[in-house]
């Protein structure tokens, strides 16, 4: 795996809210089963517009002091129908709909400085409960609807909770070669990395929320029907791939290495103000891959066991095509990679 050196950043972010290399496989309609590698070989990905413009009132950012355990701005994505995965230049399959209720999608991803908190909760004795983490305020609290049948179970802990680390030396062990480090310093507004797909799931349920589903982070970046090709493209049509260091932290701008959140905005804010949701690390979904969209899909996600989880939004490793909102990519839930992270969602 190709390893990174660190940027220590002076930017100082109040509301401290992941990445790696992929071979883009255009035509397809979702990805193939990629290994477990910073290459990204075999990804497959779809993609659409709707032109539809949408309600400039109810689409401004609204920041709301969302109850996060650990202190952030969550921000409101107004809720509505799009095409997942199609941006109109890249990937042009349209026959993929998706129906997202309104939610809350966290600003920033989430820094060292946040993660450290959780893990202070672990090692003083918590875990998640069983069937914690669902998103609650949809199917009368059932949660997501199920594409495989049923809904959401949320987190399993009989199978799970052994999967977090309960002693700092076992987490020291697990994050070294991320941002984390082992005392507080100048990494805690880095977003944190090297964590598995576990590990993001139970911050994101003590933190108050869950982890988004793959259709949830997908429209939030495409800035719903707008079917962006970048977060901060103009909607398509007539949309744009442009895009340079001031909107995204990615492989051929300067520095290199991982920056703090929100360093590039608000030139590479998201319709609804999240930063960073294109470059610096990739973010970890709830799906479990799968070799094709099911539809219909009102507010549904892929909770059929496989091989794979779902990472979006590409890293500072990545070149621009692989920041492309149309742009998935994958790993098993086990997998760490120092070019990953998350950002949590919450009930709107």
């Amino acid at each position: 795996m190709r390893r990174w050196l660190l940027l220590l950043s002076p930017v100082a972010v109040a509301a401290a809210c992941g990445s790696r290399t992929g071979l883009l496989v255009s035509g397809g309609s979702t990805p193939g089963e990629a290994g477990p590698s910073d290459s990204g070989a075999g990804f497959v990905d779809v993609t659409r517009p709707d032109a539809a413009g949408g309600d400039a009132a109810a689409d401004a950012p609204e920041e709301t002091a969302e109850a996060c355990t650990s202190g952030c701005t969550s921000l409101a994505v107004v809720g509505g129908t799009y095409d997942r995965s199609y941006d109109g230049f890249t990937f042009t399959d349209d026959t993929n709909p998706a129906t997202v209720s309104g939610f809350r999608l966290d600003q920033y991803e989430v820094t060292v400085g946040r993660f450290r908190q959780f893990v202070d909760a672990v090692l003083g004795g918590w875990l998640p409960g069983a069937g914690s983490g669902k998103h609650t305020h949809l199917n009368g609290g059932q949660g997501l609807d199920a594409t495989g049948g049923g809904y959401e179970t949320g987190w399993d802990a009989t199978s799970w909770n052994s999967q977090i680390a309960t002693t700092a030396d076992a987490w020291n062990g697990n994050l070294v070669n991320g941002t984390w480090t082992a005392t507080a310093g100048q990494n805690e507004s880095l977003p944190i990395s090297q964590l598995d797909w576990y590990e993001a799931y139970a911050f994101c349920i003590w933190d108050g929320g869950f982890l988004p589903s793959e259709s949830e982070w997908n429209y939030a970046a495409a800035g719903g029907s707008d079917q962006r090709a970048y977060p901060w493209s103009p909607a398509f049509p007539p949309g744009s791939t442009s895009i340079d260091c001031t909107q995204a932290n990615y492989d051929g701008c300067p520095t290199g290495v991982v920056h703090a959140v929100g360093s590039e905005s608000p030139a590479g804010d998201g319709k609804w103000g999240q930063s960073d949701l294109a470059g610096n690390v990739w973010e970890w979904n709830l799906d479990w891959d799968e070799s094709s969209y099911v539809t219909p899909c009102v507010d549904c996600a892929n909770l059929t066991a496989a091989n794979f989880r779902v990472i979006r939004g590409g890293s500072f490793g990545n070149t621009p095509p692989v920041l492309l909102v149309s742009y998935r990519d994958l790993d098993p839930p086990g997998y760490r990679g120092d070019l990953v992270g998350v950002r949590c969602a919450r009930t709107p």
